[in-house]
């Protein structure tokens, strides 16, 4: 799952990418509204982790332009303004939680994974798609209660794809989602055809009742069998 975080405090910024990349998220950083803005003009992300005072202006300002353009990232504001007027504006704004800064980074773990199980999974720890299962707290996907031996980035391509089952997917938007930044240092998507290799071809040794099915030229769809 891929994360943002608009933070223009260099010690707190660090801290929770260091933490968040060890729970095997792909993190993007901003200092910046006008950083984030560009971000966010071009890519996607899973959950916006979005300071409030930030050195260009207001991340309430930021988060107004979200939802007045329908972006549909799900945003954790993440404060050292605990006021009850912050965070009456910030949920009236349309973000999805509201985190007061000094806060433990565990605590900042549970809430970013219920933001993505309340928006893609709706609430769920599990997906169960056939007979593939995916526990998501604990990284791990099975056919059949058998598991299944994936790498990091197998499980993360599994994941997109699951939570965007039965729609096309084109090589570009997988790329971005799961390798994050460092795609722009890509010279083809040789990359990618390995990883969807190895993956289609462990699901169907395992026996599964999905398949990622190649759409050529454009992308991949995963579907039910």
């Amino acid at each position: 799952m891929k994360i943002l975080i608009v933070e223009d405090e260099q010690d707190m910024l660090q801290n929770m990418k260091d933490f968040l990349l060890k729970e095997n998220f792909v993190v993007e950083t901003a200092e910046s509204i006008a950083e984030a803005r560009n971000k966010i003009g071009v890519y996607t992300y899973d959950c916006i982790l979005l300071d409030i005072n930030l050195k260009d202006g207001s991340g309430f300002q930021l988060l107004e332009e979200l939802k007045r353009k329908n972006i549909e990232d799900g945003v954790i504001i993440v404060s050292a303004r605990n006021s009850l007027d912050d965070r009456l504006e910030g949920l009236n704004l349309g973000a999805d939680d509201y985190l007061a800064k000094p806060f433990h980074m565990a605590e900042l773990n549970a809430r970013v994974k219920a933001v993505l199980r309340r928006r893609q999974f709706n609430g769920n720890n599990k997906i169960k798609i056939g007979n593939l299962s995916i526990d998501l707290d604990e990284h791990e996907a099975s056919i059949d209660d058998n598991p299944l031996n994936l790498n990091r980035k197998e499980y993360e391509i599994l994941l997109f794809f699951t939570s965007n089952q039965n729609r096309l997917v084109n090589k570009s938007a997988l790329a971005e989602h799961v390798w994050g930044d460092h795609i722009d240092q890509a010279d083809s998507f040789e990359f990618i055809y390995s990883q969807i290799k190895n993956l289609r071809k462990k699901l169907k040794t395992a026996g599964a009742d999905i398949e990622i099915k190649a759409v050529y030229g454009i992308g991949y769809k995963l579907i039910t069998q």
